[in-house]
C-alpha cells in the first residue's frame, strides 16, 4: 500500500507521464506559486508597498516555504521508487546532492538560518536567497531543460570561447594600461582596474566613464571593439548550432516531414 502511495506521488512529480491531468495541475501550482513568490520578492522591495503590507507578505512567504518544505521532504521520500536511488540512506543520500535537489534545498534552507541562529543576525541577510526559487522552474519548464541539455553537450566549446575572450581581454588591458596610464593615472591606475574598461568596451557597450586619450590607447580600443563583436558572437553561434542539434534528435520525425522529396522518384532529397 504504502509503495503504491509512493509511486503515484513520484509519477505526479516527476511527470512521468506528460498527459496525466493530477501532474499537470501539480506543476501549474508550482509554477504559479513560484512567480507569485518573485512577484512578492520584487514589491517588498517598494518601501511604500512593502512596509504597508509587511503582514501579508510575511504570511505568504511562511505559506510559500510550507509548501516547498513538503515539497522537498516528498521528494526525498519517493525517490527510492527510482532504481538508482532505491537504497534507503544511500540511496536519498545521493538524490540530496542532485542538481535540482541542490536548488531545491537553496529555495527553502535560507529561511530556516534566523530560526536556528536568532543571534546571528548577519545569517538574515541569506533570505535574499529567496531570488534563487526561479531555478526551481528549471524542474519543471521542458526549455530550461533543453537549454541546460544544449548548454551540457556545448560546454567544451564554450569553455574555450570564454577562455579566449578571457585572454583578449587580458591582453588589452595590460597594453592599455601601458599606454594610458601617465595620461590617465586615477582612470588606469593598474591592469585589474583597466580590466573594466575592457570589458566594456569588448563588449561593445561603451558607457564611456573611462577612455583613452593617447593615440596608442585609442588603437587599442579601436581594436578591441572590432574583435569583440565577432568574438561575443562565437557562443551564441555555439548555442544556436547545440539547439539545432537538440531539436533534430529529439524531433527526428518533424525533421523526416520537412525533408525535400525528389519530384520523380519521390525519395528524400540529403
Amino acid at each position: 500500500m504504502i509503495y503504491k502511495i509512493k509511486l503515484r506521488l513520484y509519477e505526479i512529480l516527476e511527470r512521468t507521464d506528460i498527459r496525466d491531468t493530477a501532474s499537470q495541475i501539480v506543476d501549474g501550482l508550482i509554477w504559479t506559486l513560484i512567480a507569485l513568490n518573485l512577484m512578492a520578492f520584487t514589491l517588498e522591495t517598494v518601501d511604500q508597498i512593502g512596509n504597508q503590507y509587511r503582514k501579508y507578505f510575511i504570511l505568504f512567504e511562511e505559506v510559500s516555504i510550507a509548501v516547498f518544505t513538503v515539497e522537498y521532504i516528498l521528494r526525498l521520500w519517493i525517490c527510492t521508487v527510482n532504481p538508482d536511488y532505491n537504497h534507503s540512506i544511500r540511496g536519498r543520500l545521493r538524490f540530496m546532492f542532485t542538481p535540482l535537489m541542490l536548488i531545491d534545498l537553496i529555495a527553502i534552507f535560507p529561511f530556516y538560518l534566523p530560526l536556528l541562529f536568532p543571534d546571528l543576525r548577519f545569517l538574515r541577510s541569506l533570505r535574499l536567497f529567496r531570488f534563487f526559487r526561479i531555478l526551481k522552474l528549471s524542474r519543471y519548464s521542458a526549455s530550461l531543460r533543453t537549454l541546460g541539455r544544449v548548454i551540457r553537450s556545448k560546454k567544451e566549446e564554450l569553455i574555450i570561447t570564454f577562455f579566449v575572450l578571457f585572454i583578449l581581454l587580458f591582453c588589452a588591458s595590460s597594453l592599455i594600461y601601458f599606454a594610458e596610464h601617465e595620461a590617465q593615472a586615477e582612470a588606469f591606475p593598474n591592469i585589474p582596474m583597466s580590466m573594466w574598461w575592457g570589458v566594456i568596451t569588448l563588449t561593445t557597450v561603451g558607457y564611456g566613464d573611462v577612455y583613452p586619450v593617447t593615440l596608442i590607447g585609442k588603437l587599442v580600443g579601436a581594436m578591441l571593439a572590432v574583435l569583440g563583436i565577432g568574438l561575443f558572437a562565437l557562443p551564441a553561434g555555439i548555442l544556436a548550432s547545440g539547439f539545432s542539434e537538440e531539436l533534430q534528435v529529439r524531433h527526428p520525425l518533424k525533421r523526416k516531414r520537412t525533408s525535400k522529396f525528389c519530384p520523380h522518384c519521390g525519395k528524400p532529397i540529403h
